[in-house]
């Protein structure tokens, strides 16, 4: 009983402030979601009332929702793959042991993960110009058009997933360098004297042996990215033509641009859903892979 009462004393403030700072404000949008919460309660509590599931039925219903839904879903779809990838590749750089100047490189990968989003968005806007800008500049040397990457509703998603993808790939080439210098160099010896390629000791070596941390890369890539709001708000503030208006960024602007803080309750819990819905699928499906 004393070891028991012990851990409690421990586990007890971390707990508390989970609760007052997560569960009670998650329990309060939860029932905010299912009432008219706007301005007007704002000044007046008497003028709040409960509506129950009004709120999820008009965003279901809001065509401004399901483009925004089809907006993250494209980022999604497009960056997480992209991410992953280029984390993979930066990973497999740093950690070969042909490479030199490892840990400058490494710090050099994970530089833009801590580096301000404002500052990011300043050099990438000059990067995106459609005039003066370095990536339209290599792309004329190779005989193609100039692209508006901002200004064309078609170019803006994939000009976000570009910026997205370099700044925070890093972050996952961390974990990801991690979990290859766990891999005994036992096996790749082995695969050496048996004559194995280069390809099929990555694919029969390598990576087996980061699955599972493969798998919390994507699953914490996918939920980052299902939030996507500051690179747009920064960048584009939803636009051209609503073409970057991401699921959170909609929920911000129903929220503190309209107060209809009801129904962007609905939305954060609509977006929670679908959220689970993807992990419990990539769960699954990571979980198959490994009874294989």
């Amino acid at each position: 009983m004393k070891r028991s009462m012990a851990a409690w004393w421990f586990v007890g403030p971390a707990l508390i402030v989970l609760g007052v700072f997560f569960f009670v404000p998650v329990i309060g949008a939860l029932l905010m979601s299912l009432t008219d919460f706007d301005l007007y309660a704002l000044s007046d509590w008497r003028n709040l009332r409960f509506i129950g599931f009004h709120n999820y039925a008009t965003l279901l219903q809001d065509p401004l929702f399901w483009k925004s839904l089809w907006n993250t879903l494209y980022f999604v779809v497009l960056g997480v793959p992209l991410s992953i990838g280029a984390s993979l590749g930066a990973a497999l750089l740093v950690n070969s042991k042909l490479g030199r100047f490892r840990s400058f490189f490494r710090t050099v990968y994970f530089a833009p993960v801590v580096t301000t989003l404002v500052a990011v968005a300043v050099v990438w806007r000059y990067i995106f110009h459609t005039r003066y800008g370095f990536l339209n500049y290599s792309l004329s040397g190779l005989g193609i058009d100039p692209i508006d990457w901002m200004g064309d509703p078609h170019w803006a998603m994939p000009a976000i997933v570009i910026l997205a993808v370099w700044k925070n790939f890093g972050y996952n080439m961390i974990i990801l360098l991690a979990a290859l210098q766990n891999i005994p160099e036992d096996l790749y010896e082995a695969a050496r004297i048996d004559g194995a390629s280069g390809w099929q000791v990555f694919r029969h070596i390598t990576i087996p042996g980061i699955a599972p941390v493969l798998l919390l890369v994507s699953i914490l890539t996918m939920t980052g990215y299902f939030q996507l709001f500051a690179e747009p708000y920064v960048m584009t503030e939803g636009g051209p033509l609503q073409s970057t208006l991401s699921v959170l960024y909609f929920m911000y602007e129903e929220g503190f641009k309209w107060w209809s803080l009801g129904r962007a309750s609905a939305v954060a819990f609509l977006l929670f859903v679908l959220m689970f819905l993807v992990t419990a699928f990539q769960l699954r499906l990571g979980r198959q892979r490994g009874d294989r």
